[in-house]
């Protein structure tokens, strides 16, 4: 067991082709925005510093000033591509629903 003033987390950040993840121990009472910061993923990989930080701790989205507890691991999460409710209605049209099979 570590000391009780210290935390150890996790950061990942995950490409399609390649995952990072960096262990911290940082202070009690750090939060999100400082565990990325200290991390140095940005530096690693820029696009993670072009738009407003959007993480989550064990898939649960989380504020960048959201605290830490012991063994948290956070993600980084990248903005999504296409809108997943877009994407579901162009998938429909392209196979609809009851089309006869041949």
């Amino acid at each position: 067991m570590g000391s009780p003033d210290v935390i150890r987390v996790r950061v990942v950040y995950a490409l399609p082709e390649r995952q990072a993840t960096v262990e911290l121990v940082l202070e009690q009472g750090a939060n999100v925005a400082e565990a990325v910061a200290k991390s140095g993923l940005a530096a690693e990989f820029p696009a993670i510093s072009t738009g407003p930080l959007q993480c989550a701790i064990f898939g649960r989205v989380v504020s960048p000033t959201e605290a830490l507890r012991e063994g948290d691991r956070v993600e980084i999460l990248r903005p999504l591509i296409a809108d997943p409710k877009q994407s579901r209605r162009q998938a429909a049209a392209r196979n609809p629903i009851g089309r006869a099979r041949k």
